[in-house]
């Protein structure tokens, strides 16, 4: 397993006022899956963010925040709590702040956190006997991403599988679109091959959202415990993963619409499958 690389410095307590800081650099980087994948590590911006993560006892590698921040007494706690777990504190100047997230008004306090990798043999056996499975094959767009994994939240999914070459759910955009969903739902890598091949075996009714399909979305035979799988943004399903479906279910759309948004598509068919069984969990 790969040991986090912690971006700090050995003084929590000095102010880094300069964007050319080493500290500084590493940070920006995380905006790109290149310096995530090199620091093992990506951004959270925000105390409600950071405070989600924390609570589903994800590992904080550091905090950082300006000197005003720390007067703020909700940022002095989740500080003491990073520390507490072995995180670090970085003091930079509030210009910074901006720099680091990207954004011309950032939020009071930023934490870097440890990545988790987790995959189809990590999913609980308890999740695979009931419950809402969902997957994605290939989807692209962070915003939508962060957008599924916070209604799959919601709606009681038992964990979001990403199949194939799925955008980074720990971008900025994903994270930030998540609302902090991406520390509560769990998620699971797969290539095509695993995902197919796990499937077979698999005692669920996988179920998609497709334009070939002829079943009304919300009344196809979900069952107790469906796999719900969605198509990316711009083709969709391919037709050798469609055919692996034991149903093909249609969103009802008036003539002459366009096609709906893939995270509200997601949110019809997880509630559809949800209603089915009385939204019990």
């Amino acid at each position: 397993m790969t040991k986090p690389d912690k971006i700090a410095g050995n003084n929590p307590t000095e102010l880094i006022t300069s964007a050319t800081n080493p500290q500084i650099k590493a940070l920006k980087s995380l905006e790109r899956k290149k310096g995530r994948r090199e620091h093992n590590a990506f951004l959270a911006e925000g105390a409600r963010l950071i405070e989600e993560a924390l609570d589903h006892d994800w590992q904080a590698q550091q905090i950082i925040c300006s000197p005003n921040g720390l007067e703020r007494d909700y940022v002095q706690e989740l500080v003491d709590r990073v520390e507490a777990a072995g995180g670090r504190r970085l003091v930079v100047h509030e210009r910074l702040l901006g720099s680091i997230a990207r954004k011309d008004n950032p939020q009071t306090v930023l934490a870097t956190f440890s990545p988790r990798h987790r995959s189809l043999a990590d999913i609980p056996s308890d999740d695979l006997t009931s419950g809402t499975l969902l997957a994605l094959y290939q989807v692209r767009d962070p915003g939508n991403l962060g957008t599924i994994l916070r209604t799959s939240d919601f709606a009681g999914v038992k964990g979001v599988i990403l199949i194939g070459d799925c955008c980074d759910p720990y971008s900025f955009e994903g994270v930030r679109a998540s609302m902090g969903s991406l520390f509560a739902m769990p998620f699971y890598l797969a290539s095509e091959d695993e995902f197919l091949s796990w499937k077979a075996g698999l005692d669920r009714p996988m179920i998609a959202a497709s334009m070939n399909g002829t079943t009304p979305h919300h009344t196809a035979p979900y069952g107790d415990k469906p796999l719900v799988i969605m198509g990316n943004e711009q083709s969709g399903l391919p037709d050798h993963v469609e055919s692996s479906c034991d149903v093909l279910a249609r969103i009802p759309m008036r003539e002459g619409a366009d096609s709906l948004n893939l995270a509200n598509a997601t949110a019809l068919m997880i509630y559809a499958a949800w209603g089915a069984r009385g939204y019990e969990l």
